[in-house]
């Protein structure tokens, strides 16, 4: 089974999707299985965090922007913007596919794990996130 998901997101950070991607799992007609989710973009990814102490994102965001900063003057692909570039290598230092397995319609995800989408452009925007149940 695919399915897609929208998710508006406001900027720039981590944003908790797990609530979006359960009722899909749980509709699912086989009591377990693995649902892989896909997002259709170059500048956002995918992150299982821990979804308890918001320091510990703010920690990750903080890090990856001081690691990959704007206004670089190496970037030669500036057109959309001082965050562009940044983005696509965020991109590319994280994921853009999750594999998670599910038992009784339930996400096996630990109790203190959350799936986040992680925006990496600074302006509002919806990702599309492709969602895989075998």
């Amino acid at each position: 089974m695919i399915a897609e998901i929208a998710i508006s997101v406001k900027g720039q950070g981590l944003h908790a999707i797990t609530a979006a991607v359960r009722p899909v799992v749980a509709g699912y007609s086989q009591p377990e299985g693995l649902c892989t989710l896909f997002i259709r973009h170059t500048s956002a990814s995918l992150l299982i965090q821990e979804n308890y102490d918001d320091s510990a994102r703010a920690d990750l965001e903080n890090w990856l922007n001081r690691l990959v900063p704007e206004h670089d003057a190496l970037y030669t692909h500036t057109l959309e913007g001082a965050d562009d570039m940044p983005a696509h290598i965020k991109s590319a230092l994280t994921a853009t596919t999750l594999s998670i397995p599910f038992r009784h319609g339930e996400l096996m995800l630990g109790s203190w794990q959350g799936i986040y989408l992680w925006e990496h452009r600074q302006h509002a925007c919806t990702r599309q996130i492709v969602v895989h149940i075998q």
